[in-house]
């Protein structure tokens, strides 16, 4: 899963980054408004963590262009504004989730998934598919009743393709939400991470559409 991360902060966005990664997430990082607003605008994210107080645009401005422009991508604001009438305003302005600094780091794990889960319209915690049952809180997979140990990458990947199953993603979105910005990709790397997958649980979980992408059939 891709998120947008913006916060002008250095230590506590290098905090979260550093917090996230370990959950399978890909973290793209931004320090000012207008950036955020060009990237959310331009490109695809599962969901965003919006700071209020950015310099060049403001957070509240950003979140208010997003919804005008019918951009519906999760957001959870994440700032130090606490007054109640802050609040009401964030939310009021499209904002999905409120968190005020300082935070717990679990409690921000756990709201991230909860937006997910409503991203998808998936009420449970976990997702389940023809035997697969992945667990994002606690970075677990299993087979058939037996653990799978996946590499983040390949973990992401799954987590990607479970959560719209039926829906078929192209190369390059999968390629986003595996690297994101920072990150060398080889020309193969997403074949290659395919490739294991189908090894290690059956050569029929993940289909190619040839020209398009590659996508989980619905059950």
């Amino acid at each position: 899963m891709r998120i947008l991360l913006v916060e002008d902060d250095r230590p506590l966005g290098e905090g979260i980054r550093t917090a996230l990664k370990p959950e399978g997430y890909t973290v793209d990082w931004l320090q000012d408004g207008a950036s955020a607003l060009h990237a959310l605008s331009h490109e695809s994210f599962d969901l965003a963590i919006l700071d209020l107080g950015l310099p060049r645009l403001d957070g509240l401005e950003v979140l208010k262009r997003l919804r005008a422009a019918a951009n519906a991508v999760p957001v959870l604001v994440l700032t130090a504004r606490d007054a109640t009438t802050d609040r009401i305003a964030g939310l009021d302005a499209g904002a999905d989730d409120y968190l005020v600094k300082p935070f717990d780091v679990d409690e921000l794990k756990a709201r991230l998934r909860a937006l997910l889960r409503r991203r998808f319209n998936r009420p449970e915690p976990t997702l389940e598919y023809r035997g697969i049952v992945l667990d994002p809180a606690n970075q677990q997979v299993s087979y058939q009743g037996t653990p799978v140990p996946l590499p983040r990458k390949e973990f992401a990947l799954l987590h990607e393709l479970l959560a719209q199953p039926g829906r078929v993603m192209t190369r390059d979105r999968l390629q986003q939400a595996l690297y994101g910005w920072e990150e060398e990709v080889e020309s193969n790397a997403l074949e290659v991470h395919i490739h294991h997958l189908r090894k290690k649980f059956f050569p029929e979980l993940i289909r190619t559409v040839r020209g398009v992408g590659y996508l989980v059939d619905k059950c």
